[in-house]
Parts: structure tokens; sequence; C-alpha cells
């Protein structure tokens, strides 16, 4: 009898903890999104919402293939914070985007070689609750992102 109060009380804390862990992305979610609306209202920013919940605002277009969500890129980009603190910034790095942040593996393949791209990304796509660098948990980014080249 004690097993089964035992096991019992487990699956009563196992579905108890799925729950809350659910309930806190579903609520920070909605934190993000509205922080990112009340940014693009304040900024006067013309972007779209992507079915992933990206925001992006093509800033130069350009002509050519795009890439895959798994290429290897080539880019320019600085990442910000909604506060305006830059936290990363760089010339000419090369990265496999199936290593990146979802937002970059969502965001880059709308663009082709030589167009600009801006990503507002919820925390979610981004580094989620966890602090990364300068990064705090739970931060919407803003990338400003070239794509000089990539291969897929």
């Amino acid at each position: 009898m004690k097993k089964q109060f035992l096991l019992f009380g487990l699956l009563i804390l196992l579905f108890t903890a799925c729950k809350k862990q659910s309930f806190n992305a579903t609520k920070q979610s909605v934190i993000d999104d509205e922080k990112i609306q009340a940014y693009i209202a304040a900024n006067h920013i013309n972007v779209t919402k992507a079915p992933s919940g990206i925001y992006y605002e093509i800033i130069r277009a350009d002509t050519g293939t795009h890439p895959l969500d798994t290429a290897t890129v080539q880019v320019s980009y600085t990442g910000k914070l909604l506060n305006g603190t830059v936290f990363d910034t760089e010339s000419a790095d090369i990265i496999g985007l199936s290593g990146a942040i979802v937002g970059w593996q969502d965001g880059l393949p709308l663009i082709a070689p030589g167009g600009r791209i801006r990503l507002i990304i919820p925390s979610a796509l981004g580094y989620g609750s966890s602090v990364s660098g300068s990064i705090p948990a739970n931060s919407v980014l803003d990338f400003t992102i070239d794509l000089l080249g990539y291969y897929n």
C-alpha cells in the first residue's frame, strides 16, 4: 500500500511540474509579445509577424537564392536588447544556422545574399530563460543582419 501511495504522489508531482512549466512558457510568450508591440509602436517600426513568432523587416531585398535554415552563412550583424543595449556586433562572421538561435533559423532564409533584415525575436526563439553572456534571461532580441553569402 505504501508503494502505491508513493507512486501516486510521484505521478501528481510530475504532472504538476509539467503543467507549471508550460504555463510559464505561455505567460512569457504573452509578456514578450506585449513588449514587442510596445517597442514597435514607440519606434515606428514596420514589421511583419512570421508564423514562427519572429517579427521581421526586410530593409534591403536582393535577388538570388535564399539559404536553407541549415545553411552556413556569412553575416555582419548587430544585436541589441529592447532597451538599446548592444550585446554583440560582428562584421563578417561565419555561422552554421543549425547551431544558431531559432529566430535566426527562421529569419535568415527570408533574404538573399546582399540583403539586410531586421529580426525582433521573442525570448523563446532566442535564449529563452537562460542567461547568455550579457543577455538576461527572457530577453527579446533585436538584430539587424546583412547576409553576405552562404552555402547549403
